[in-house]
């Protein structure tokens, strides 16, 4: 996936009742609501997650653009990612701390 800076990569699986999808960068990820925080948190990891509904899911990694993200570990917070951004705002901070 091309952005302002830089390239990320795309990902969706699916399964049975079930499904996720992120985005990949160099510095780290923005994903869905599957992700957990406490473990990358530990390892000092960059992740910034949105959380789609019953409802309206996020399935495919474009789904995450718009998303308002409502969590992220200490590392993406050091890179300007908070609750609120979009989850295309997020991707473009971790590209542009990527340099």
């Amino acid at each position: 996936m091309q952005f302002e800076n830089g390239v990320g990569i795309g990902i969706s699986n699916r399964w049975e009742k079930g499904q996720y999808c992120t985005i990949i960068t160099s510095v780290g990820i923005v994903g869905c609501g599957i992700y957990d925080l406490e473990t990358p948190a530990e390892f000092g990891q960059a992740i910034a997650i949105a959380k789609g509904t019953p409802e309206n899911p996020l399935c495919e990694p474009e789904d995450l653009l718009e998303a308002k993200i409502v969590g992220c570990t200490p590392r993406a917070r050091e890179l300007g990612i908070e609750e609120g951004n979009t989850g295309r705002e997020a991707v473009e901070k971790m590209l542009g701390a990527a340099g």
